[in-house]
């Protein structure tokens, strides 16, 4: 029989069996595919057992504008959230993916996301004023 299993669980899962023993958080190596939009990007999930898994991961406690947005303001600024997220992580960066959960879209999962600077990626949005915080529940509109 198949059953359907959520990803998050899948990568907690391949995760604590890596770390089982070594004690702390659990980061997992991705490589970013391309990016989506300001909050979302596709990604390989590396694990040291050469498990790799496709996946697309909504970056963790942040919103930003939607590219099909409501009005031209939203559209404008949606576009700029995503370019300067192409100029943080082009194809091909090695990101660290931490606190991974289970999205509410099956095949998707929520993430904070680690630069190989070691800057945190919804810091860097918020600061630039190219997103908000969000923990959930209804979002604001972006248009005035």
């Amino acid at each position: 029989m198949v059953t359907k299993i959520a990803i998050g669980r899948v990568v907690k899962i391949l995760c604590w069996s890596v770390m089982f023993g070594a004690g702390g958080a659990c980061a997992t190596p991705a490589i970013v595919d391309y990016v989506i939009d300001g909050d979302t990007f596709a990604a390989r999930l590396l694990f040291d057992d050469g498990i790799k898994i496709k996946v697309r991961v909504r970056v963790a406690d942040i919103d930003t504008p939607e590219i099909n947005g409501m009005c031209e303001s939203e559209k404008v600024m949606a576009n700029r959230a995503r370019d300067r997220l192409v100029e943080l992580m082009p194809v091909g960066t090695v990101v660290e993916l931490v606190d991974i959960t289970d999205d509410k879209y099956l095949g998707r999962i929520d993430a904070g996301v680690i630069l190989p600077d070691g800057r945190n990626l919804s810091r860097i949005i918020t600061d630039e004023g190219l997103g908000r915080s969000y923990n959930g529940g209804k979002r604001m509109s972006w248009c005035k």
